[in-house]
């Protein structure tokens, strides 16, 4: 187990697609449902579990995925040994890098004793490296079993968060346009919007659209984000959950999309190679940008730069297929922990006290409300987070979330390839065709391998 210092950030240089992950405008109301027809965990009561004492054995080492969150983590761990005594070390692997950190760490001595998968297909990596959790303190404290990510009859991995994205909108720029929230309900709005923003946009002083970087810290928003919307509408023709062989019906919209980002931004579609996830943050909090491709997690991002609610909406992100009157946020979960089944006893207890401690007190509870997304926790906090709450209104409104699959994508080399494509496409020097090759034949070839 570490025992340096809590704090410590891990610079790498290689790349790794996120979700990430994960993560209404109006008052407080449930937190995201579960799925129907998922029975609700019984094993525990219904009283929150209490904070664990300390018992002098045990440390905590959690090598964390989402750099965005970091420096919340850092101060929840030091809450907690303050607490507790217990040492708790974060280590935030940089971004694009996890699975090959995770690969390089797992292996030492001190290896952490809490990691993260993406899923089922995630999980299929490490599965030998995930302790039991079926009837621990953590997953008593569930919802809903549907929030357990099984093995056989183990409980591999718990997800400890349900997040959001969509098109992140600045309410004052896209009022200045002569436009509202309220006026873009489908794609051919937003198209319509962005294209008379783009043909303003000396006279307005912003673009339509942050840049797409396709750097390695921005382009999962891209590679796997967006790509779950043509997914997600195939397989829902289809009537299935996961697949094979995708047939790419609906490339034809990605592509409509993706040319909307591109040609309607604060750069040249062939400077996207560079640009990096900074890049499109700092953009859109300076106001250079109406709209802005993120999630739920990217709320305190930009109200630490300055933003305000009043400034700010995320709206669904439409490509022009399905009953987009009724369209919500991308909405769902690919954020989940394990323990270390390799670490020592101690460790693993000492690994899951934290956990639950991070699910039932009412200063963890709140990082991850206010810094993440809803948690799938009896004692979750409320939130604060504003998209959030615009999710919930949807929901409240009887929009239907679009549900993430791409915990079903095969392979990060299958999310490499495309998101190669799309660079080589926006630069000019490939074609829409390598594209759709890399997404269809990529993801046969990647599933093959399997």
């Amino acid at each position: 187990m570490k025992k340096k210092t809590i704090g410590v950030v891990l610079a790498a240089s290689m790349a790794f697609s996120m979700l990430a992950g994960c993560a209404g405008a109006a008052a407080p109301a449930a937190p995201a449902p579960a799925p129907a027809g998922d029975a609700e965990v019984t094993e525990e009561t219904e009283e929150p579990a209490e904070a664990p004492e300390a018992t002098g054995e045990g440390q905590v080492y959690y090598l964390n995925f989402k750099p965005e969150a970091d420096e919340a983590w850092q101060g929840i761990a030091k809450t907690y040994t303050e607490q507790t005594g217990v040492p708790v070390t974060i280590v935030t692997a940089a971004s694009g890098t996890y699975e090959e950190t995770l690969s390089a760490e797992i292996i030492k001595d001190e290896a952490p004793t809490l990691f993260q998968v993406n899923g089922p297909v995630g999980l299929a990596n490490w599965s030998d490296y995930c302790y039991d959790l079926k009837g621990s303190s953590i997953y008593n404290e569930l919802t809903s079993d549907s929030f357990a990510l099984y093995d056989g009859d183990d409980v591999a991995g718990i997800a400890y968060v349900i997040e959001s994205y969509g098109i992140i909108t600045n309410t004052e720029l896209l009022g200045k346009a002569g436009y509202k929230v309220e006026d873009i309900k489908s794609f051919a709005d937003l198209k319509k919007i962005a294209e008379d923003i783009t043909a303003r946009k000396d006279e307005l002083g912003f673009a339509a659209f942050t840049s797409a970087g396709m750097d390695p810290s921005s382009d999962w928003r891209f590679k796997t984000h967006l790509a779950n919307l043509p997914i997600y509408f195939e397989y829902q023709a289809d009537k299935i959950d996961t697949t094979t062989e995708i047939k790419g019906t609906y490339l034809d919209a990605y592509k409509n999309i993706w040319d909307l980002y591109i040609n309607n931004a604060t750069c040249d579609p062939k400077d996207l190679a560079s640009k990096t996830g900074d890049d499109a943050e700092n953009e859109f909090a300076d106001g250079k940008a109406v709209f802005y491709q993120n999630g739920s997690w990217e709320y305190a991002n930009l109200t630490g730069k300055g933003m305000t609610d009043e400034q700010l909406a995320m709206i669904p992100i439409y490509i022009g297929v399905g009953d987009e009157a009724n369209q919500g946020l991308c909405t769902g979960t690919e954020n989940y922990w394990c323990v270390n089944k390799e670490a020592s006893e101690e460790d693993i207890k000492a690994t899951i006290d934290f956990l639950t401690w991070m699910v039932t007190s009412p200063e963890g509870t709140k990082m991850l409300a206010d810094t993440i997304g809803v948690i799938p926790f009896k004692s979750a906090a409320e939130t604060t987070n504003l998209f959030v709450l615009n999710d919930r209104q949807y929901t409240a409104d009887g929009k239907v979330p679009v549900s993430w699959n791409f915990t079903t994508m095969p392979s990060e080399e299958w999310k490499n390839g495309v998101g190669s494509a799309l660079t080589a496409y926006a630069a000019g020097t490939g074609d829409w065709d390598a594209v759709v090759s890399a997404f269809v034949d990529g993801w046969a070839s990647e599933y093959a391998l399997k």
